[in-house]
């Protein structure tokens, strides 16, 4: 097209070719700097306002975090089973990236809320209303795929439940306005309802035995999950528990410590001893034996 006479506007530049996945890269469709970039063993994320239906599950992880874990560790067509779906985040981080998701839920309430919010995706994914206890009866009697990657966040032992302290915290909060602070009240598959430590943990690593049996051999399961504070002022080393007891069966890789600076300070031990505000979790990432 002409702008004056005797002269014209030069063809726009073509777009610079988008970076391509290396031949030798079998895990993932990144570039070799996409994948050295997610090898840092720390990031800070700090996700959205939740929606008012996402609100009302007491413990909902980040999609657009959960979406770069599912990009490093599947590629594009893959399955990625959450057995704690919840409202849905790694459901809909799949979506995101192109894989095809399978979760599980316990709770009928939220499960029906998850399917509500991830209602109009098109992926294929599938949503069971399911205890995750007997994932390989169900994959047998619904005679579903291998997954490639295993992508969660467990039950923090029974921590919803706990008050901290005697400031507004988030749990106070919520029972102000009338939101769930627990999973379930009475369901004594609920993880969360397990008063005894030892007792949870045991269930916990027989769920995650569980969910290893449908994940094909070679790939990854991420378990996101976090230290806490008991009643009584200890702290729990609950990453590190569930790490050996996951040892097992599966071989632990490491760990990215996923930072938030974005939560309120709670002045918990003021002004007589330490205590910590805990703004980090573990993303736990353990690998099935080939």
């Amino acid at each position: 097209m002409s702008s004056s006479e005797g002269s014209s506007v030069p063809p726009a530049a073509p777009d610079p070719k988008p970076p391509r996945r290396h031949p030798r890269n079998q895990l993932n469709d990144l570039t070799g700097r996409d994948w050295l970039r997610f090898t840092r063993s720390w990031f800070v994320h700090n996700p959205p306002r939740r929606s008012a239906s996402q609100v009302r599950h007491p413990a909902k992880y980040p999609e657009g975090m959960v979406a770069e874990f599912i990009e490093f560790f599947t590629r594009a067509g893959e399955v990625v089973l959450d057995p704690f779906m919840g409202v849905g985040s790694t459901i809909l981080a799949a979506e995101q990236t192109g894989r095809q998701g399978i979760g599980l839920e316990l709770n009928p309430e939220y499960f029906a809320l998850a399917r509500e919010h991830l209602g109009l995706l098109a992926g294929g994914h599938i949503l069971l209303n399911e205890d995750s206890a007997r994932i390989a009866e169900v994959w047998q009697e619904r005679g579903l795929p291998m997954v490639d990657l295993v992508m969660t966040s467990p039950p923090y032992w029974n921590m919803l439940g706990q008050s901290r302290g005697n400031v507004l915290s988030t749990h106070k909060q919520r029972q102000a306005r009338g939101l769930d602070t627990v999973y379930s009240e009475a369901d004594t598959r609920d993880l969360g309802n397990i008063q005894g430590y030892e007792e949870f943990m045991a269930a916990l690593v027989a769920l995650f035995r569980e969910a290893s049996k449908v994940l094909r051999p070679g790939r990854y399961l991420v378990a996101v999950v976090q230290n806490l504070r008991n009643p009584e002022g200890r702290m729990v080393p609950l990453a590190w528990d569930l790490t050996r007891g996951l040892e097992e069966f599966l071989v632990f890789k490491g760990e990215r410590i996923w930072c938030q600076e974005n939560k309120k300070l709670g002045i918990w031990g003021y002004p007589s001893e330490f205590v910590l505000n805990v703004h980090h979790h573990y993303c736990l990432v353990f690998r099935k034996p080939a």
